[in-house]
């Protein structure tokens, strides 16, 4: 019996993802659990196996488009099994290949109207469907007791473009504007409808010639790829949280004493390092032990408190930034500490790391001290509670002791979710942190 393969969902975050390759061609064997096809998203490129064995009789989704998590990407069959030909999937949930089994076309099939009676749907779910216009009444609930989630809110408005052979970037924008995009002619390959027909429509006088003087060509970056991907996940985060940033200065000289001692103790080994942002980041695991709200996450179902903390260090990379975790940070001493920190960072830089070392953080650092910042507004990294930043040191004169003394001081930025807790809990923890990193010894107490 043909088998679906769709498009895999790593992570809470992920909507889409691109397919880099296939590994196979149409009419090729496949074992099931062998490498099939390689997914890029924000975070990673990563290959996807077989879920079945047999020919890979359907290729919908060719080499360099991109698809919703979910999507039919194409469809294994067993040897001399006929398989109807698919049509490509629409971007926002690729349902519409006709081959696709029975089952999943119930699957899809929406519930019928309502009767003016109150639908059970979740917060997220009431905002997403007034965002899309959707009548909540008309949609199939599969979450608990058969509430509606913003899954099945965003399944229902999809299907609305079923049929239509248009980009999924195109759908999108068509969904935002109101655009009907069987109104819409399409110039792309086959006569898809892009996001550039859809402004044409919109705007049928940009078509028409306009006499001008030659103008310097711009060099155009293509919004494509991890920088597309990374875009639409920043943007995600500022619509789907109510984020503030709180700061405060320490007079870090503590901390740099720790560090010059530390590093004096081991200079006969050619290979120790220790960072200021490893002491952080081992201050950090303290202090969100002694506020765990600042160590959950928001999820559907509710506010999830995580009893460890899986710490995740922002690392700048060639296209853009990932943010790796330490798992169960909050169990490790500083030397071990900083040793876990160096490896996921190093294969960070490297392309190393494994998907579950990028999923599954339940608290992020990020630190710009080495770009000479004093201090910016981090944003979350969803589905986390918060987000430190981490400026530069600077010597400067301040009040110590009663007296005017030059200090070594630091900035520290705390964006946090102001839908998972108050103001007085997030500035209560950068606080306490403030006094760690001030008096080191208080991150033993």
């Amino acid at each position: 019996m043909a088998q679906n393969v769709i498009m895999p969902k790593w992570g809470l975050t992920m909507k889409e993802g691109k397919v880099v390759r296939w590994l196979k061609g149409e009419g090729d064997s496949v074992e099931a659990g062998e490498p099939l096809f390689e997914v890029e998203t924000d975070k990673i490129t990563n290959s996807v196996e077989s879920p079945a064995g047999g020919v890979l009789a359907k290729i919908i989704v060719p080499e360099g488009d991109v698809a919703p998590v979910q999507a039919v990407l194409g469809i294994i069959a067993a040897p001399g099994e006929a398989v109807e030909s698919a049509a490509a999937p629409s971007g926002a949930g690729g349902a519409g290949a006709e081959a696709a089994p029975a089952a999943v076309a119930e699957a899809s099939a929406a519930a019928p109207a309502g009767d003016g009676k109150f639908v059970p749907a979740m917060p997220a779910a009431r905002k997403l469907a007034r965002e899309l216009g959707v009548d909540l009444a008309a949609v199939a609930g599969t979450g608990r007791n058969g509430s509606i989630t913003m899954k099945d809110v965003q399944a229902h408005a999809d299907s609305a473009f079923a049929g239509i052979n248009a980009s999924p970037k195109a759908i999108e924008f068509a969904r935002k504007q109101g655009i009907d995009l069987s109104m819409v002619e399409g110039t792309g390959e086959d006569g898809r409808i892009t996001k550039a027909d859809i402004l044409r429509a919109m705007n049928p006088a940009a078509d028409q010639p306009v006499a001008a003087a030659p103008a310097a060509r711009d060099t155009v970056l293509p919004m494509e790829g991890v920088r597309r991907l990374i875009a639409d996940n920043m943007q995600a985060s500022l619509q789907n949280a109510a984020q503030l940033t709180v700061f405060v200065e320490v007079d870090v000289t503590g901390m740099v004493d720790l560090r010059t001692r530390l590093l004096e103790r081991n200079r006969r080994d050619a290979e120790y390092r220790l960072s200021y942002n490893d002491i952080i980041s081992y201050a950090v695991c303290r202090a969100l032990k002694r506020h765990p709200i600042m160590n959950s996450t928001l999820q559907e179902d509710g506010i999830h408190l995580h009893e460890r903390v899986n710490l995740g260090v922002a690392v700048s990379i060639d296209k853009g930034l990932i943010v790796p975790n330490v798992k169960e940070a909050d169990t490790f001493g500083l030397e071990e500490l900083r040793t876990r920190i160096r490896d996921v960072a190093g294969r960070a830089r490297k392309g190393g790391l494994s998907m579950d070392e990028i999923s599954g953080g339940t608290f992020t650092i990020s630190n710009v001290s080495m770009l000479g910042v004093d201090g910016f507004t981090p944003i979350l990294n969803p589905p986390e509670t918060g987000i430190l930043g981490v400026g530069r040191i600077v010597e400067k004169p301040a009040v110590h002791n009663g007296e005017i003394a030059v200090r070594r001081m630091m900035t520290l930025s705390l964006t946090f979710n102001h839908m998972t807790t108050d103001g007085a809990p997030a500035m209560a923890f950068l606080r306490e942190l403030g006094d760690m990193l001030e008096t080191p010894g208080l991150m033993i107490v």
